[in-house]
């Protein structure tokens, strides 16, 4: 199977997540209606942000937790049919056969990489890794490993910082052993000790904290009685998308970012300590094909940014955007409310309009 027909095969299947903290992949298996990922993506949150090909964002549950293995098991949207793709058997693997990861490093989607394994079983703390020179970048982790036969024989777990492409995958076998040990639970919160691994469930937990088999302290992912809430700036934010009727939890898109709809429009918001900024940048349509158009659509956005004081009208490549910008200790929540407010019903507004007027074509979204 050529690469191109792989990354075909999963581009439904793979799942982009995102927490308060941190932005990942992961991918369904539909042998288990499971989606796997690594624990580090999903931290302390027992509930997460999905998104894929044919579903929306949406929140869902973290079911299992496996520190040790660098696993965890969400709960897959209800109501969409998501494609089957293999696992497959990694011991059948030879240093130097063909892999491809894939994932959607810096937050771009269904991005894959093809290399070779390095090294079949290169073991690290006592577990077996794949190791690969295929480039494995923040946001792949979690993703699927994949053989030229288009089957699962690793999960994308983490890289050596410095080193020249040194990925490592944690072995199909390992996942299917976890998947295995929890399909009989499935549903309940459930995490894999570290020091026995034992599964551990509120039906034998032993008092709230510890390990029935070995006496470790342990955390299933139960949902709190409160919510971890944002400081500073970051909570600013989130009130002023609270009170424009936004739903915080499903705009949360890593530290400091949020993505939220308004009509058409994807309105990504981003807040940057270094620079002491809030920024919201509303994606609208791309240019025109017909290229006759182009110049009085330049004529228009510029006469429009004469009009308006605090949004401006720009193109980002084929992007045209509608952007404002605040600083930060000048934001309040009723400061921010107003500006977003505005940038909110005049995305919407511009969108249709451009469209209409000047035959701008719909934003792509993969």
């Amino acid at each position: 199977m050529g690469t191109q027909q792989i990354i075909e095969l999963y581009r439904p299947a793979i799942i982009q997540i995102a927490t308060q903290t941190s932005t990942g992949t992961g991918f369904y298996v539909k042998e288990f209606d499971l989606i796997v990922t690594n624990e580090h993506v999903v931290g302390k949150n027992t509930e997460v942000t999905i998104a894929g090909r044919l579903f929306e964002r949406r929140i869902t549950r973290v079911w299992y937790l496996d520190k040790k293995h660098d696993l965890a098991f969400l709960q897959p949207p209800e109501g969409v049919q998501l494609p089957e793709v293999q696992l497959g058997d990694y011991t059948q693997m030879n240093d130097g056969d063909v892999v491809v990861a894939i994932g959607h490093p810096y937050g771009l989607n269904y991005t894959a990489t093809q290399g070779v394994i390095s090294k079949v079983d290169r073991i690290r703390e006592g577990i077996k890794y794949i190791q690969i020179d295929a480039a494995i970048n923040p946001g792949n982790s979690g993703g699927p490993l994949v053989n030229k036969g288009g089957e699962i024989i690793g999960v994308n777990s983490f890289i050596i910082r410095g080193g020249d492409n040194l990925g490592f995958a944690l072995p199909s076998s390992y996942l299917r052993e976890a998947l295995t040990m929890y399909a009989p639970h499935r549903g309940e919160p459930s995490t894999r000790c570290h020091s026995c691994e034992n599964l551990v469930t509120p039906g034998n937990i032993e008092a709230e904290k510890y390990c029935p088999f070995c006496g470790t302290e342990v955390k299933l992912p139960q949902l709190p009685e409160k919510e971890a809430k944002p400081v500073g700036v970051a909570k600013t934010v989130e009130e002023i998308l609270r009170e424009l009727g936004k739903d915080v939890k499903l705009a949360r898109d890593g530290t400091n970012n949020w993505t939220v709809k308004e009509g058409a429009a994807k309105i990504k918001i981003n807040y940057n300590p270094d620079n002491f900024f809030v920024a919201g940048d509303a994606y609208l349509c791309l240019l025109p094909g017909d290229t006759t158009q182009i110049r009085p659509l330049y004529q228009f956005l510029l006469q429009e940014n004469y009009k308006m004081d605090s949004l401006v009208l720009s193109c980002v490549k084929q992007s045209i955007v509608l952007s404002c910008i605040m600083y930060d200790l000048d934001m309040t929540k009723e400061t921010g409310v107003d500006m977003f407010r505005m940038l909110f019903q005049k995305a919407d507004f511009y969108d249709q309009l451009l469209e209409k007027e000047f035959g701008c074509r719909e934003l792509l979204e993969e």
